[in-house]
């Protein structure tokens, strides 16, 4: 007869079982249940005695019925407690054939259990079929929609970018901007978007307010500025002029210059004015076709970019976007956490009511679910196969016994009901012979 499994004391409550719910948990219901199981057949088993002791063995009446269902209890009970046994354990020790099937059989049942998943689980129709009803698209939208889960999900974000920057190296990465950023500033020639540019400033009339502001810094300068002008004039006097005159004429110089200056400022059609607007029309045009200011403007680009303070600049640009997203990953309230939560409520909204993507997304989730279960299905039922293979065998019968032995003593319990019945019925034909 089957005996209820013990285990040591422990002061550490048990841990959570791996099949659901606690060991301990299942160990005190399967226990209740095996009670009840041998209860019955020991009921069956003092109802066949006493019968037995007081009328012997071919008693007439109800007495016979009585005993004959008690025997058929008792031999449906043990056929059913050896065959529930057998499954775990070789029943009372005895190493009898096809017993303890579970712990000897246990790697051809998990291979046999992955085989039987690959093919009716593990199927490009049942794949579709289940991927294509749970609505990932419209469910994954209505869950971003909702802004506490945005916020989740940038914060996450910023997480992982933190653990980004923290694994790459700033020596590296340094090494590659400048690499790239050198590069493009060689191959992309810039003289014609320059020309384009410059050309449609001009048009526009953009260039008017750089133009009215150096024309007003040149008037304050030459203003504020008259003694350094009379003093260039009179170094630049013949040393025969009279001093007097040389102030005259630097006086009457800056005068005119004053005169000249405010008219550029004020007149936006003066000569000056039109003539930076043609010199700047006929430099568009040469940044475009001309060749020889073409590659005057190109070498002139990489001139600068060779520059030492330009090198310097851009080796800082790693440092600079660095600390920028770290901080930014950091704060839940700046700008790029703010604008990501954002645009992740809009994406949310969006996927959770616009049909037309739901299904482009949900078509495209489906077929790369398929594509994945065919390319590693035996990987797949592997994992079973080889996680059965690893467990020990009395563990393994000792763990599914913990998960279905509960159930399976209801088998007993019937064997012995039924034991009963077949035998009253058997005992009842036998008398109508």
């Amino acid at each position: 007869m089957s005996t209820a499994i013990t285990t040591a004391d422990s002061p550490q409550p048990a841990p959570p079982s791996p099949w659901g719910g606690s060991d301990e948990a299942r160990r005190a219901g399967l226990r209740r249940m095996k009670m009840v199981a041998t209860g019955l057949f020991v009921l069956a088993a003092v109802i066949y005695a006493v019968t037995l002791m007081t009328v012997g063995s071919s008693p007439e009446g109800w007495l016979g019925y009585l005993q004959a269902g008690a025997e058929a209890a008792m031999i449906g009970a043990l056929a059913d407690w050896f065959a529930v046994t057998a499954l775990f354990r070789h029943p009372l020790g005895l190493p009898i054939p096809h017993t303890a099937i579970i712990p000897t059989r246990k790697d051809q049942m998990g291979a046999t259990l992955g085989e039987f998943v690959g093919t009716h689980f593990l199927t490009d129709d049942v794949v579709r079929e289940k991927v294509g009803a749970a609505e990932v698209t419209r469910r994954g939208g209505e869950w971003l929609a909702d802004p506490d889960h945005a916020t989740r999900v940038s914060g996450e974000m910023g997480r992982a970018l933190r653990g980004l920057i923290a694994v790459l190296d700033d020596d590296q990465m340094r090494t590659m901007i400048e690499r790239v950023i050198g590069e493009r500033v060689e191959r992309t020639e810039v003289s014609p978007a320059l020309g384009h540019l410059l050309g449609q400033v001009v048009a526009d009339g953009a260039h008017t307010g750089i133009v009215d502001v150096l024309a007003d810094r040149m008037y304050a300068w030459v203003v504020t500025n008259r003694g350094s002008i009379i003093e260039v004039v009179t170094k630049q006097a013949p040393s025969w002029s009279p001093r007097f005159i040389d102030g005259v004429v630097g006086d009457r110089i800056h005068l005119e210059l004053v005169r000249f200056l405010a008219a550029v400022r004020d007149d936006p059609h003066h000569d000056v004015r039109i003539a930076i607007d043609r010199m700047l029309v006929q430099f568009a045009d040469d940044l475009r076709s001309n060749p020889g200011t073409r590659e005057r403007v190109e070498r002139a680009k990489v001139d600068m970019y060779n520059h030492p303070d330009v090198q310097r600049s851009v080796s800082r640009i790693w440092e600079t976007a660095q600390r920028v997203l770290l901080e930014a990953a950091d704060d839940p309230d700046s700008e790029l956490r703010v604008r990501a939560s954002g645009a992740l409520v809009q994406l949310g909204q969006t996927l959770a009511t616009d049909p037309d993507m739901q299904a482009k997304l949900d078509g495209w989730v489906t077929d790369t679910a398929v594509g994945l279960v065919a390319d590693y299905k035996v990987e797949l039922t592997s994992v079973i196969s080889d996680t059965v293979a690893r467990w020990d065998g009395p563990q393994t019968a000792t763990r599914i016994e913990l998960a279905v032995g509960r159930d399976l003593q209801f088998i007993r319990i019937n064997g012995t009901v039924v034991g009963a019945l077949a035998g009253l019925v058997i005992h009842a034909v036998t008398q109508l012979a």
